[in-house]
């Protein structure tokens, strides 16, 4: 079990030394897991005496930043296919599994109090459903005090891997969304505000009134927003909380022939929460040593980090997977 949750100024300070650390790992790339990350950096450094230092930037940055050899390992969201994998040359495999929620602010709705379905959140991204008191909303939430107040969309301006899983949500929801938006990184959003990172839509969201975003459940937890309710595959209404999203994990299928590559957005069950999502690991096939010390950590972190994970709002993989992955590292890195 981690020792504790690093605050902000030891995260800082995991970054300020590594500078100076003889053996030292560098990685960049998905915001969507930075803060466990930053956590598992901070008791490996305790442990170890070794560094990892993280630059939450985006998935789009991650991939980017390992393709051209800029870090030791990249991060992403998005999962890359085996042709893009083999393209670019690299190995991936999963680290953690998170939860995207949709976050908002307005006054005198309390969290896990909002109904929304998968359709009405497409049709708000899309700029269709424009009010809070808009009808189709209403309908689905007698009791509640929707304000007549334009809503303000707030949505990521960087390449991101949560926008990947995100649209990838609304395009299995709305066929308007899947024909005039589709799924990727990075789309061309018909309303809102663009925020950087994670951090960033978190941070406008929680200083807009009458706003909604997308966002890791850590960072929802983190800022204390509050989120919708949404609905599964199959219809049913369901929280954001820990065991909606495990019922959703379980779900997933990877393979070591395809270098874990998955979607878990919508998986089957009743309890099954929509928009859960694992984040991956980019290594160089040539890295040799340096992708060595990658492994160590990550492999310190799958046997010590589970507690962290959980404490923040993730779900650590399970331990068959984790087997799986030691499988694959064994294969494939030597």
């Amino acid at each position: 079990m981690f020792k504790r949750i690093a605050s902000a100024a030891l995260i800082a300070a995991v970054t300020l030394t590594s500078s100076f650390a003889e053996d030292k790992i560098n990685g960049a790339g998905a915001s969507f897991p930075a803060p466990v990350y930053y956590d598992w950096a901070y008791n490996y450094k305790a442990d170890t005496k070794n560094s990892v230092n993280y630059q939450s930037i985006g998935s789009g940055g991650g991939i980017k930043q390992i393709t051209k050899r800029v870090v030791d390992f990249g991060a992403t969201d998005a999962a890359l296919t085996t042709l893009k994998l083999a393209k670019a040359n690299l190995f991936q495999f999963p680290a953690v599994i998170g939860s995207i929620v949709v976050a908002f602010n307005v006054e005198g709705i309390a969290d896990e109090t909002l109904k929304l379905t998968n359709a009405q959140v497409a049709d708000i991204f899309a700029g269709k459903i424009t009010m809070w008191n808009d009808p189709a909303i209403v309908a689905n939430n007698q009791g509640v005090q929707l304000p007549n107040q334009k809503i303000v969309v707030v949505h990521r301006s960087d390449g991101s891997g949560t926008t990947f899983n995100f649209t990838y949500y609304l395009s299995e929801s709305s066929e308007n969304w899947k024909n005039n938006y589709g799924a990727g990184k990075a789309i061309d959003w018909a309303t809102g505000i663009g925020g950087k990172g994670n951090e960033g839509v978190s941070n406008i969201v929680k200083q807009t009134p009458y706003s909604i975003g997308y966002i890791e459940n850590a960072y929802k937890e983190k800022n204390n927003l509050s989120a919708a309710v949404l609905q599964t595959a199959s219809g049913k209404w369901v929280k954001a909380t820990e065991d909606n999203f495990k019922a959703a994990a379980k779900y997933a299928t990877w393979t070591k022939k395809q270098h874990f590559y998955s979607v878990l957005a919508l998986q089957a069950g009743d309890t099954s929460y929509p928009i859960v999502a694992a984040t991956f690991i980019l290594l160089p096939r040539e890295g040799g040593e340096m992708n060595k010390k990658v492994i160590a950590f990550y492999d310190y972190a799958f046997k010590n980090g589970d507690e962290s994970a959980k404490k923040l709002g993730y779900i650590p993989l399970p331990e068959e997977t984790k087997k799986m992955i030691r499988e694959y590292w064994a294969t494939n890195i030597q």
